[in-house]
């Protein structure tokens, strides 16, 4: 069993931390930002000032806050895990942050004699409950080994993608198809129920053919249903569609449908919806069209 430090227990991170927990490992956790959560406590978990004092005591750090300059903020601070972390330790940021950024904080760890893993997840807060995320992880393979323990306690899916940096390009890349699948799938109903057809019958029509879609059967269901508390918010989803169309333009590449699908989140913004679950990207299309599927 693991003495794992993780900083960051938020929507996501909480439950996360929880099944390393309940899989037997030890947790150290950071009160620099907010108080530990009481069940962790409850659990064992103990509770440090800063995240220096968390890196001192644990053989691996997991980092899981909303974006890179928060996790910048983490290790780089002057009580950060920069400040603890030495020969022997793993840090792992499973944030979902810049590719670019990622490659210079490894090579700042990795100066420490640390080892340092990208790993981000896919998945969502039920997947996070459920210990079934999927993890895309970059770096060093003899690191990862020793973390994939850990990663089999919160997730399925677990997959070494290559080197630093490697693992938030796929997140990037897993940002883009989920966003422009919600979009798909939020067209579609719009259309069918404008043109006077129940979007819940389409849907169920839908199911059993080639458009059938993890998308298509639980965030369909919410646009139906007009349940969109998160899950994942809006704004975090925009903050990843701006990862991708920054390196796409750092790349010289074109991610035109990407770029759609953020201004239509940016309506949502604009209407008051950044923290909806991104499911509400529909409500973003009904506000232009001046037309609800719900209202029927």
């Amino acid at each position: 069993m693991a003495k794992i430090g993780f900083i960051g227990t938020g929507i996501m991170g909480h439950p996360m931390a929880l099944n390393l927990q309940k899989a037997g490992h030890s947790l150290f956790l950071s009160q620099h930002h907010d108080p530990a959560p009481a069940d962790l406590l409850a659990g064992g978990a103990v509770a440090l000032a800063n995240p220096k004092e968390v890196a001192q005591e644990a053989e691996f750090i997991i980092v899981m806050v909303p974006d890179t300059p928060q996790v910048e903020d983490v290790l780089f601070r002057a009580d950060g895990v920069a400040a603890g972390v030495g020969k022997g330790k793993v840090v792992i940021d499973m944030s979902s942050i810049s590719p670019t950024a990622t490659k210079t904080f490894a090579a700042k760890i990795n100066e420490k004699g640390a080892q340092y893993l990208d790993a981000p997840v896919s998945g969502g807060e039920v997947g996070a409950k459920a210990a079934t995320l999927s993890i895309m992880v970059g770096g060093d393979s003899a690191a990862f080994e020793r973390a994939l323990p850990l990663f089999q306690a919160m997730g399925k899916n677990i997959t070494l993608v290559g080197g630093n940096g490697d693992g938030q390009t796929a997140k990037v890349a897993n940002q883009i198809i989920v966003a422009l699948n919600i979009q798909a799938v939020a067209e579609a109903l719009l259309f069918a129920a404008k043109n006077g057809a129940d979007p819940a019958k389409v849907r169920e029509a839908l199911m059993g053919g080639f458009a059938s879609s993890k998308i298509l059967e639980v965030h369909g269901e919410r646009m139906i249903k007009g349940t969109f508390d998160p899950g994942f918010r809006i704004s975090l989803h925009q903050k990843d569609l701006n990862l991708a169309l920054q390196g796409a333009k750092e790349l010289n590449i074109n991610l035109p449908n990407t770029a759609n699908a953020q201004q239509v989140f940016s309506t949502c913004a604009a209407i008051g919806g950044s923290n909806w679950d991104h499911s509400a990207l529909i409500k973003g299309l009904e506000h232009m069209a001046n037309f609800s599927i719900r209202d029927k």
